[in-house]
């Protein structure tokens, strides 16, 4: 099989700034952080220079980004994190998700008068304990050399003395208010004079801080333990949900083996397992080698980027991986999944043959065993670790919207991921973790770090880690590579029955050819522009390279559908 060019791959690509963000990759030689908000990259670059590690800049970004972009994260959501360690060159990673109400089951959910095939997200049984605090503290604890005390000081000073609401904030703030006013009585919270703040205005989180600084002092405690659980289970019973005190207190972090795949034999991507929908990105991936082996496509390499020939490999891989995940991807604690089975060369060849190279077709799960709304930000340290780092409140980027009295932050509605069909692997059940979306990335080459990134945006993000490697992998630098346009199937396409259907969305500048001609291979396309495009989610990386006398150079680029940017230590 092909290699890759290695050469090209580690030089700029041109023409110079061929997409239409106009920025350029940022360099740096000694830490990095990419994220989607330069308040909060500013908090990661003040623990790196404190002398705190990629993990400890990762969490102080991670609770930045609370007060610089609720509208897509916080204390009320999940999370999950890859680290990789230089010294070991070995890639760990932490499983940030809550599970369900230790009382809740399809039968109530059903008595409330839920007839479709999940819970609503507006219906606080979709609130499952929230990870983001437990995963904070085991990441510092763990991977860390400061205190959660020193990481999590940056994020109570802006929320304490404000931060001005950003336009692409402001907008989706506004798309909520009515949510977090009648969610529960306490929205004003997170509201500015009962209203959503507009661009530029100053918005202050005192109950925020509040909540920051009982983490600080008691660590997980702090949140799973006291005011804060309290107050959880307190307005979620109020609405009808189940929630009990012990469903925090049991909260914990899992430590998991990353799942990887390993492409052309020279690098290896690196997952969270499930019950993230990571494993969706590899199957994709080994289904697309799986092409070029077999000679059902030209190599990707040598197809015109992004022309109807390269897209629809691409679409037509990531529907068959979908087809896939959508059925088997659960809590693995409830119950087996074929994980590995799912990676097998031969389990990929042969769904790889489904392909056609002519058109769009339907794909149902396989047997592989014989018998809008989140953040995602990427830090990197002068010692050559890497923290790559996914946060979430879930549906409507709020989630539910409703606010804990006193606690700044609104709660998740990652239960609504659940399927309400006994027997279906992500049913739902009491102490349970759903299908989740939210998923980090690693790449390494030959167990060097080559590269920590991610793309955020439900079931745009593995959609996402797939096109941009690809871009890295054809030439395109970090910054080109987030910029080029994009495709993302409809989550409407990819229904929890193990099938998937042919709507996709097609970003502005692909070319209206490219879009006629899919089109005509029977995919269902819609052309966004504007605003719409955060539909296709908004990425970080940052590259490893060395220069021609071995020191470390670390290579950023920032997706220009954010706010953010990536920086620098000096």
């Amino acid at each position: 099989m092909k290699g890759i060019d290695w050469k090209r791959i580690t030089q700029p690509s041109t023409p110079f700034q061929q997409y239409a963000s106009r920025r350029s990759v940022v360099y740096g030689t000694k830490g990095m952080v990419a994220c989607s908000q330069p308040l909060a990259a500013q908090a990661g670059l003040e623990i790196l220079r404190q002398g705190g590690n990629a993990a400890d800049a990762a969490v102080a970004v991670a609770a930045a980004l609370n007060v610089t972009e609720p509208s897509s994260c916080g204390l009320g959501g999940d999370g999950f994190c890859l680290f990789y360690d230089a010294k070991t060159k070995k890639v760990k990673g932490l499983n940030g998700s809550g599970r369900s109400p230790g009382k809740l089951d399809i039968d109530y959910v059903r008595q409330r008068g839920i007839t479709g095939p999940r819970i609503p997200w507006q219906d606080l049984n979709s609130v499952t304990v929230p990870g983001c605090a437990a995963l904070w503290v085991d990441t510092v604890e763990a991977f860390g050399t400061l205190t959660v005390t020193d990481v999590l000081e940056p994020a109570i000073q802006l929320a304490e003395g404000g931060v001005p609401v950003s336009e692409l904030n402001s907008f989706y703030w506004q798309q909520s208010e009515e949510v977090m006013r009648n969610a529960s009585p306490d929205g004003n919270e997170m509201l500015l004079n009962g209203r959503a703040p507009l661009p530029g205005e100053l918005m202050t989180f005192p109950t925020l801080a509040r909540s920051f600084r009982e983490i600080s002092i008691k660590g997980k405690d702090g949140f799973y333990k006291g005011r804060i659980a309290e107050e959880i289970v307190k307005v979620v019973k109020s609405k009808g949900g189940v929630m009990e005190l012990e469903d925090l207190a049991r909260h914990k972090t899992d430590f998991v083996e990353p799942i990887t795949y390993t492409y052309k034999d020279e690098i290896t991507v690196y997952e969270c397992p499930p019950n993230g929908q990571g494993i969706t990105a590899l199957i994709a991936l080994g289904i697309l080698e799986q092409l070029e082996s077999q000679g059902l496509v030209r190599p990707l390499d040598e197809m015109t980027h992004n022309s109807a020939e390269y897209l629809h490999a691409l679409i037509e891989a990531l529907r068959i991986a979908f087809a896939d995940s959508t059925w088997y991807v659960s809590d693995p604690d409830k119950g087996y999944l074929p994980t590995q089975e799912l990676l097998e060369k031969e389990y990929l060849s042969q769904r790889a043959k489904l392909f056609d190279p002519t058109k769009a077709t339907p794909f149902d799960r396989g047997n592989p065993v014989n018998s809008s709304d989140t953040v995602y930000f990427t830090v990197t340290d002068k010692w050559g670790n890497a923290c790559s780092f996914v946060q979430s409140n879930s549906t409507a980027g709020f989630g539910t919207g409703a606010v804990p009295h006193g606690c700044g932050f609104t709660l998740q509605s990652r239960g609504s991921s659940f399927v309400l069909e006994k027997g279906h692997p992500n049913s739902l059940e009491g102490g349970k973790r759903p299908y989740h979306t939210i998923i980090p990335a690693l790449v390494t080459r030959h167990d060097d770090l080559f590269m920590s990134y991610g793309v955020m945006g439900n079931y745009m993000q593995p959609q996402g880690h797939i096109q941009v490697l690809l871009n890295i992998l054809r030439g395109l630098n970090v910054q080109a590579a987030l910029d080029a346009p994009r495709f993302c199937i409809d989550a409407e396409a990819i229904p929890y029955e193990g099938s998937t259907t042919s709507k996709v969305f097609i970003e502005e500048g692909i070319s209206p050819d490219v879009v006629d001609e899919l089109s005509g291979m029977g995919h269902q396309i819609e052309y966004l522009i504007g605003i719409s495009r955060s539909r296709f989610g908004r990425g970080q990386i940052i590259q490893k390279r060395l220069d021609p006398k071995g020191g470390l150079i670390w290579v950023a680029g920032s997706d220009p559908r954010a706010d953010g940017h990536a920086v620098p230590q000096i």
